[in-house]
């Protein structure tokens, strides 16, 4: 068995490798040392992951739970003989997550003591940065996906479809490296294995859509509610969110339609869920986050955040993939099988004119905007493109709140000045794009203060660092240079439109796309003479 000390050593050499192809190499070399069950695990614990996407278990383990188990004896190194494997640190996080109830606290201390206690200084940072999701090793996950295809000897694209479809590094690691291609190639989209949602590219406006859609788009309404993607064989129902995890609890009035208004025996759809009010017009998206927040009173929720369901894709249909057909295709198959109410509006046009009424009608209703899509366009786990756009008036991107600063004034005793930031898919770094606290309710304001502090990593007194989890929906009104955070960028006016707990942080904006914005500004107004050098 591989120890952990290893594994330990390995992130320290990969923390000092800056050449991607080199990280690339020496993970391919070690990956081709592991037997199938430490294969299964590597490749998360290297992304900082306890499991995988698609497993709903939590660590929840919080920075000060670290200290206190550390102040339990200073936590010196076992005399026994025994040393941390690889596969011991797996065993301590599943008992972690199996633990709950009375007791529960004392009970994690005492797992996580016991692991602490058989590893060395170095070994227990690498254990702590993995439960806090903070590697900082420059391995993203393409690195990590390319160094399986090396191991492997497979196309990475082989490898990178087989993790869209499974939701785990690991088991494609497992797969890519005990059976090769053709293993590789008969995985696709099962049922109740959700997958990543295909992304959209924000488009400034629709001459952009037609030009890309050669003059010919479909357009939707764009909600502002919660995307959905829902699993169905015979009665079984199952709902996931947009960041994979299991919502079927919340939401038994949308079973409960999905049964009855679904044709099929097995399917997968994708959808988004909004909350209305009396009168049918959407609720607040904060509104239809107390359902998906809810697993207790379900009933009660129910009459007080009504929701209402829009379908507007089909992923598999009567035990076959529809993943690599065109939109068009699928659309045709999900009308077959739903009752019309179900179904997304929906216009196809070549009329720019036509469009921008369309555009007008969905924010009359009370919706974002449009997504615009190509009706030849297959479904893409996980990617962004330009097969899809989504247009919405105001520029908006989500972004990850890294730290928050106790509030001054009316905002005293809440954390209120959020630090906001993007990823760095090539660093894994968090990239500063300045602060606000402009946006939120004075309940939103108590909501965050106690969120933050669940995922406090340290503080000093002023300003509370967060592991970068939470995700917020920020808007503003310009991208500008900046020398004072690293991004070398900042937001303009930036406001919190929206606390966006149904997004993971591997689905917040990334800074690629920041700079790729902050380039099309300049489509239509005039260039400084001065350069951002974004390296």
């Amino acid at each position: 068995m591989i120890p952990f000390r290893q594994f330990s050593e390995l992130c320290n050499q990969l923390a000092a490798t800056s050449s991607k192809l080199e990280k690339s190499n020496i993970l391919a070399n070690f990956l081709l040392t592991l037997d199938d069950s430490e294969l299964r695990i590597a490749p998360l614990f290297i992304l900082g992951k306890a499991f995988p996407d698609h497993d709903a278990r939590t660590l929840d383990v919080s920075w000060r739970t670290l200290q206190r188990v550390a102040e339990m004896g200073a936590l010196p190194m076992s005399t026994s003989s025994a040393r941390l494997v690889l596969l011991d640190v797996r065993n301590c996080f599943d008992k972690i997550a199996q633990t709950s109830g009375k007791g529960s606290r004392k009970k994690i201390d005492e797992i996580l003591q016991e692991t602490f206690s058989c590893a060395d200084a170095s070994e227990r940072d690498w254990l702590a940065r993995i439960i806090f999701g903070e590697m900082r090793i420059g391995v993203a996950e393409g690195v990590l996906l390319d160094s399986i295809a090396r191991a492997a000897g497979v196309p990475m694209q082989l490898v990178r479809r087989a993790n869209m479809y499974l939701g785990d590094p690991g088991e494609a690691a497992l797969v890519a490296l005990r059976q090769g291609h053709e293993g590789l190639g008969k995985i696709n989209i099962q049922l109740f294995r959700p997958v990543q949602p295909m992304l959209a590219e924000l488009a400034q406006d629709l001459s952009k859509v037609f030009k890309e859609h050669q003059d010919r788009t479909s357009l939707e309404f764009k909600f502002d509610g919660a995307r959905v993607q829902i699993h169905k064989h015979e009665d079984l129902v199952r709902i996931y969110s947009r960041h994979l995890s299991d919502v079927t609890e919340s939401l038994p009035d949308v079973v409960d339609t999905i049964r009855k208004s679904l044709l099929s025996e097995s399917m997968i759809v994708e959808g988004e869920v909004i909350a209305v009010g009396p009168s049918g017009k959407p609720l607040p998206f904060q509104e239809l986050m107390r359902r998906f927040r809810r697993v207790h009173n379900i009933a009660e929720i129910q009459k007080q955040v009504p929701v209402k369901l829009f379908l507007f894709d089909l992923l598999f249909h009567a035990g076959v993939s529809q993943v690599d057909s065109a939109y068009e295709r699928r659309w045709s198959i999900l009308r077959e099988i739903s009752d019309p109410e179900l179904l997304v509006r929906r216009l196809i046009t070549s009329d720019q004119r036509e469009a921008g009424e369309f555009l007008q009608l969905a924010l009359r209703h009370g919706h974002e905007g449009l997504m615009a899509k190509r009706l030849d366009s297959e479904y893409t786990p996980g990617s962004r493109g330009k097969r899809w756009f989504k247009i919405k008036p105001a520029e908006t991107l989500d972004l990850i709140i890294t730290a928050a600063e106790w509030g001054s004034g009316r905002r005293v005793g809440w954390l209120s000045n959020y630090h906001l930031a993007a990823r760095d898919e090539s660093s894994g770094d968090f990239m500063m794009l300045g602060k606000t606290f402009k946006g939120l309710t004075d309940e939103q304001f108590k909501w965050m203060t106690s969120k933050l502090q669940s995922l406090k990593v340290s503080d000093d007194q002023y300003t509370v660092y967060v592991k970068p989890q939470l995700v917020v929906e920020v808007a503003y009104n310009e991208i500008q240079r900046s020398p004072q955070y690293n991004s070398k960028l900042a937001l303009r006016f930036a406001r919190i439109k929206r606390i966006r707990e149904d997004k993971s942080a591997d689905q917040a904006d990334t800074i690629e796309r920041v700079r790729k914005l902050y380039e099309q500004q300049f489509e239509r107004k005039a260039r400084s003479a001065d350069v951002v050098e974004f390296k």
